[in-house]
């Protein structure tokens, strides 16, 4: 039975065109002046059935489990089966109508959705900083939606809102604030960010939150030039403006030089503006480079500049005795953002904003205090309504997500997913090294492995300008040929001066040295003819 067949049951449809009516109840049907209006709904009744609902539920379950479970970790089948958006809009039948559709078309659709989807968690999926199939958090996420609950207050969210703060307790514990700190669950690492400029203004010029702009002088951010585009992001959205974002110069590796720091912040003082944070970043996007925290708190602290770390990608790696030292001062820090569906493998999305202060300050400067939700004269203890904290109204529970893999896992586990990780992508970078066509665009510092492929037709040639212009022509070839295909999926972007080249970011614990081998064999197939 379709929830269509069963909303017929409990209302009155037109039949025709003509406009005939029936009611499907019997005793309906002998006393028709109980029947509802046409078009209307008897509010006496519910319109759910909940065995139909628990059949669907269950009908689609096996569904994913099957399809997005199943088969999208099977490295026998396709990472995606590739069409264009027109192609595909005919394929999934997007129109909306006026009528709802029966269950086995239903069904269908979830399949589609599915079947035409990226499949993320292939073991042969390296486009991006997330992938892998993680049970637990998926899990979690499952529950979530199911219980469809909202974290602002403990009355509407007792259980998530006393787990995101043991989350974010250990997290602040694991950075080294020994002395505490806050935090809060947010939409991904872009919103962390945009929270870091949001608190270090309003530590700087608290009137700001009501006077606006006008109670400020020019305000200036400093940031490497191969930080995230959310830092440029945050300084449009709210107001400070992006000719008022300083890039300091990098290294030949990407890290932040601290000199140049300096001399930007002098910079910026000498023209009568006022630098008041400095964004350091802990694993960038394309090279996975780590900014020398240590060096870079020294300067901020004799500049009384908020430093904030965005360690969205390499905040994993604090998790590892081996690899920490890679976030070396971190906990000198005032704020930083953390997601743990990148390296830790989390469901997407679980992103975390982790604050030195233990004075309220997410609470003051957000806060709104809407009376119909913060109530002061609770039942009980409010200071475990954490929804002021939030520029955001409803909030999903995003932390069970990396409480429950945090609990079924426990620290070594992950310590360990940071660790084959790593040795994984030093793997494919010596493997690099001893490939004809291969070269690396430079050692990795983290999981980022970047390097160009060239075809036979280009090995001989000698370095020069037109050597990288026909080379920057490669990559999206092979990219292209790749998609199409549906054997993998790995990125690409110039830098700079560079010509295109491959990223490879090597999470996933389900990805084998037998699957490094093929995205090198792989390429070398799809290129060797350009």
């Amino acid at each position: 039975m379709s929830y269509k067949t069963v909303s017929k049951k409990l209302t009155v449809e037109k039949l025709s065109d003509k406009g005939v009516k029936s009611c499907e109840s019997q005793a309906l049907v002998a006393q028709p002046e109980k029947c509802s209006p046409a078009g209307s709904f008897d509010v006496n009744s519910s319109t759910a059935d909940e065995q139909v609902a628990e059949s669907f539920i269950r009908q689609a379950m096996e569904i994913i489990v099957d399809e997005a479970v199943k088969k999208a970790t099977n490295v026998q089948e396709k990472v995606c089966e590739w069409h264009s958006p027109e192609q595909l809009k005919k394929l999934l039948d997007l129109e909306l109508r006026d009528g709802g559709e029966a269950e086995s078309e239903i069904l269908q659709r979830c399949r589609d959705a599915i079947r035409y989807s990226v499949k993320t968690s292939h073991p042969r999926f390296f486009n991006q900083l997330y992938a892998g199939m993680e049970p637990y958090s998926m899990v979690a996420s499952f529950i979530a939606e199911a219980v469809k609950t909202n974290l602002y207050t403990y009355e509407v969210a007792p259980v998530f809102t006393l787990m995101e703060d043991a989350v974010l307790r250990k997290m602040i514990k694991v950075i080294g604030w020994e002395e505490g700190g806050d935090g809060i669950f947010n939409p991904g690492g872009s919103l962390s960010n945009m929270y870091a400029v949001n608190l270090a203004r309003y530590r700087y010029c608290p009137d700001f939150k009501e006077v606006g702009m006008f109670s400020a002088p020019r305000l200036v951010i400093l940031t490497s030039q191969e930080c995230h585009y959310s830092i440029s992001k945050g300084a449009a959205l709210m107001g400070i403006g992006t000719k008022n974002v300083y890039t300091v110069p990098t290294d030949e590796r990407g890290r932040m030089i601290p000199s140049a720091l300096e001399e930007k912040i002098m910079l910026a003082k000498s023209e009568g503006a006022v630098p008041f944070m400095v964004n350091a970043t802990a694993g960038t996007t394309v090279l996975g480079a780590f900014d020398p925290i240590d060096e870079i708190a020294d300067i901020c602290e004799k500049h009384n500049l908020w430093l904030h770390v965005d360690a969205c990608w390499g905040g994993a790696a604090i998790m590892s005795k081996k690899h920490k030292h890679l976030l070396k001062g971190i906990h000198r820090v005032d704020s930083v953002a953390w997601n743990p569906h990148k390296m830790l493998m989390a469901s997407l999305q679980c992103s975390a904003f982790l604050v030195r202060d233990k004075t309220s300050l997410l609470q003051h400067c957000h806060s709104a205090r809407a009376s119909y939700l913060f109530q002061q004269d609770k039942f009980y203890d409010v200071s475990y309504d954490t929804g002021d904290k939030s520029v955001q109204c409803s909030r999903k529970p995003d932390a069970f997500k990396f409480w429950l893999m945090w609990k079924a896992l426990g620290s070594r586990e992950l310590e360990q997913r940071v660790d084959r990780a790593l040795t994984m992508a030093r793997y494919l970078a010596e493997e690099i090294k001893k490939r004809e066509g291969f070269r690396l665009v430079l050692e990795p510092e983290y999981a980022n492995v970047c390097f160009w492929y060239l075809p036979p037709s280009m090995r001989n040639l000698p370095e020069s300008p037109e050597l990288w212009k026909k080379l920057h022509t490669v990559a999206p070839v092979v990219k292209q040929r790749m998609m199409k295909k549906g054997s993998m999926m790995v990125g690409y972007q110039p830098l700079g001066e560079k010509a295109n080249f491959f990223r490879m970011v090597v999470i996933s614990p389900q990805v084998s040295r037998q699957d490094l081998d093929f995205v090198l064999d792989e390429i070398h197939n799809l290129g060797k003819d350009l």
